[in-house]
């Protein structure tokens, strides 16, 4: 998968990128990580991409025209990805990222993040992207950081990436519940033993124990969740238990 970071810091990304799991995607060849800086397309002289909002107001807007240049030289130059490639603009203003949005949008050859700063984005720079997406209702400096998660959360349903290819459909969230509850060595610590039945051997019962411990979880700590979530009779007659 090809990632393009249309941005305006491109080494706020060095160390993200440069450690763990996305440093091994880059250097096995799955993941192809370019940065823009849209600053590089700026008509005037002093490189102004911010300009102060028509009809007053605080802060500063990013312009329209040096967005449009870096994107679509971006685009122009990996026209082989014409067809699957996804444009993202970070925005408190789009559908809160999910994980069913990971899978989605990995699915795709090449993703293109559209990351502002200062106030925000003059409102005719929304056309270039084909949807935004927002990471949670708060507020960030840029749109850095969002991109940073999205790439690390889709990069992990990519094949090759984990190590184990079973780590990922474990994960919270991978299929709508929180995970199940993890153990290892020491057996006991401080009083607190590992459940036996993870030291069975039995694995029909742990896949038993687990997909009860994570319906346990998400009803007591999301249990909105559950709301969205297709639940066999089984699952359904453990909750009314609980």
């Amino acid at each position: 998968m090809r990632i393009d970071m249309v941005t305006l810091f491109p080494e706020m990304f060095a160390g993200p990128f440069g450690d763990s799991i996305t440093k091994r995607a880059v250097e096995n060849g799955i993941l192809d990580i370019h940065f823009t800086n849209f600053r590089d397309f700026s008509f005037d002289k002093h490189k102004h991409v911010d300009d102060s909002p028509f009809g007053g107001g605080a802060g500063m807007v990013l312009k329209p025209e040096p967005m449009y240049r870096a994107v679509r030289d971006v685009l122009a130059r990996t026209e082989e990805f014409t067809g699957n490639r996804r444009v993202l603009i970070m925005d408190p203003s789009g559908p809160v990222f999910t994980q069913e949005k990971a899978k989605e949008l990995a699915k795709y050859d090449q993703l293109v993040f559209i990351c502002g700063h200062y106030e925000g984005f003059d409102a005719r720079i929304y056309p270039l992207a084909d949807e935004a997406i927002s990471i949670g209702d708060f507020v960030l400096t840029g749109g850095e950081l969002p991109a940073m998660v999205i790439t690390d959360a889709v990069s992990r349903m990519l094949p090759g990436v984990l190590g184990d290819e079973d780590s990922a459909p474990t994960d919270s969230f991978y299929d709508g519940l929180l995970e199940f509850p993890q153990y290892t060595r020491p057996r006991e610590f401080e009083g607190m033993a590992v459940p036996e039945v993870l030291l069975s051997g039995d694995h029909a019962k742990i896949r038993e124990w687990r997909r009860k411990e994570s319906l346990r979880m998400t009803k007591e700590k999301r249990p909105d969740l559950l709301e969205k979530k297709e639940l066999s009779e089984k699952d359904k007659e453990f909750l009314r238990g609980l």
